[in-house]
């Protein structure tokens, strides 16, 4: 049953954590309803992460390489203009605000279904206003620095259960102009660093309990199975919100959190504890 679970919640983190709907608050609302508590602790299910960071890799690598290619290029001949160079430094001005905030908020924030559901609700109002609003005359090739840094801060949101790291950036960058899917995949690429850094964190606090016999035996089996189930549902997940999003809106998800949220409320009105 253990590897079970752990399949199951490869599929949920690989599905969940690309679309605008949170993994976190799926991941919590899934083991609480199944009462799966061991594999359901923040740490395994931090640490089978690592199956959506290789995805984010194998899909975007020839984008990703092309970056770091140009980048290095620029820095060589001192072109600080470049179009790539602009994106590397965006990406990682983007990434101090979650990083610092997240370090300093680890233990703080609270996960409880109520504040899933509550920040379920509010971010699909502004995903839905973002898709109102928003210009989406901006391709991939008019990303500036400043946008780094904006969806950035958006991204620092994410560390609230129940916001989404890519509902958050999504919703920022829509906010900013940018088109749907040059949305999408700059949501992906500045989410990466974070995602890496959390996934390494967590995985060495694994490794830690692993080492202090904290863990069941068969732990390193478990994390195998849920790292290869997250690897897969990622991969699919991103090719089709990648896709999706050339022709459709975010509308779908908008209804989609406001359903999720809802539902959690009712839930919780009519007694269960969350």
């Amino acid at each position: 049953m253990e590897f079970i679970q752990a399949f199951i919640l490869g599929i949920v983190q690989g599905i969940t954590e690309f679309l605008p709907i949170s993994s976190t608050a799926h991941l919590l609302i899934v083991t609480k309803v199944f009462g799966w508590k061991e594999l359901g602790s923040k740490d395994f299910v931090d640490a089978i992460q690592f199956g959506s960071v290789m995805a984010i890799v194998l899909y975007f690598w020839s984008l990703i390489s092309s970056i770091v290619k140009g980048g290095i290029e620029a820095i060589k001949e001192k072109d600080w203009q470049r179009e790539e160079l602009k994106i590397i430094i965006g990406i990682a001005v983007g990434t101090i605000p979650a990083l610092i905030v997240g370090f300093l908020l680890k233990d703080i924030l609270p996960e409880n279904a109520l504040i899933i559901a509550i920040m379920s609700i509010i971010m699909a109002l502004l995903l839905g206003l973002a898709e109102k609003i928003g210009a989406r005359k901006r391709g991939f090739d008019s990303l500036q620095i400043r946008d780094g840094l904006l969806v950035g801060l958006g991204q620092t949101l994410a560390l609230i259960p129940g916001v989404s790291r890519s509902g958050s950036t999504l919703t920022t960058a829509l906010f900013l102009g940018l088109e749907r899917d040059t949305a999408a995949k700059f949501s992906f690429l500045l989410g990466f660093p974070t995602l890496t850094i959390a996934t390494l964190y967590k995985s060495l606090k694994i490794f830690q309990l692993f080492q202090a016999q904290q863990l069941p035996d068969n732990i390193v089996g478990l994390l195998i199975v849920g790292i290869i189930s997250t690897f897969i549902f990622s991969y699919l997940s991103i090719a089709f919100l990648i896709r999706y999003l050339q022709t459709k809106n975010t509308l779908i998800f908008v209804w989609y959190r406001l359903a999720f949220g809802s539902a959690i409320l009712l839930a919780i009105a009519a007694g269960w504890q969350g």
